[in-house]
This record gives structure tokens, sequence and C-alpha cells, in this order.
């Protein structure tokens, strides 16, 4: 029976949608707005809030070490827990937003934007702190 094993598969193997999905995981917290398929969309939106949740909950080297586990790359974590999860992390849920776009062109599948809810604040902190750093270099 398969109770309790609901997940979206997306035509892929366990591996590569793993892979898949931490991908896009960390380019949303690098970019702050991906487009993507909508299927890939609704996958992301589940992990990228309970990443968002897990900054929130604990606030040391274990949650980065959790966070790094799955995304698997140090800039995209540093970058979460510094910039993303206090701008975004001040609501009680709901930090990412689907809004759905017309279909592709080449095979008309439906195409999405995922993006946080307060993605002007976090651009323009993020402006300003890749400013500072080109800056010190």
């Amino acid at each position: 029976m398969r109770h309790r094993k609901k997940t979206v598969r997306l035509q892929r193997k366990d591996g590569h949608r793993r892979s898949l999905l931490a991908n896009q995981a960390c380019a949303l917290i690098e970019h702050g707005r991906i487009r993507t398929t909508l299927a890939k969309a609704k996958a992301l939106r589940p992990i990228s809030e309970k990443l968002i949740t897990l900054t929130k909950k604990e606030d040391g080297v274990h949650a980065r070490r959790m966070a790094f586990r799955f995304l698997r790359q140090a800039k995209s974590v540093k970058r979460l827990f510094d910039v993303v999860a206090p701008v975004v992390g001040d609501r009680p849920g709901g930090y990412c937003r689907i809004t759905k776009l017309g279909p592709r062109v080449s095979d008309s599948a439906p195409m999405a934007y995922i993006e946080w809810v307060d993605l002007e604040n976090l651009v323009d902190d993020a402006d300003i702190e890749d400013t500072a750093e080109e800056a010190a270099e």
C-alpha cells in the first residue's frame, strides 16, 4: 500500500528529482524569482517554505547543516540564512507566491513564476550587499 507516500514525481527517478528541486531552490534563493513549469513550481513551494521555517526554528549550526544537506551549495545556505530569512521570515507562513503565465511556445507546457512574497525588500537588500562585497574586493 502507498500510505504516506504522496510526492510529485515529475516523471523522474528519485535522485534526479531531488537534484532538480535542490538546484531550483538554490536558484530561487539566489535570484528571488524563477520562471519554470507550473508542476515544478508547485513541487518547489513546500520545499522552499520548509527551508524558511527551518531558519526560523533553529538559529544555529545544526539548522545550517540541515539546509546544506538538501541544498548542497554553501553560498545558497549563507544567503538563505543571512539575506532571505530575515526579510521573508517575519510572516507566519506563505513565503512563496506562484503566478501562472501562459503556455510555453515550444511544447505548450503551462509556465509560472515562483517568487518570495516580500521580493521588493529582498532585491533591495541583495543589491546593496552585492555592491558592498564588490567594493571590498
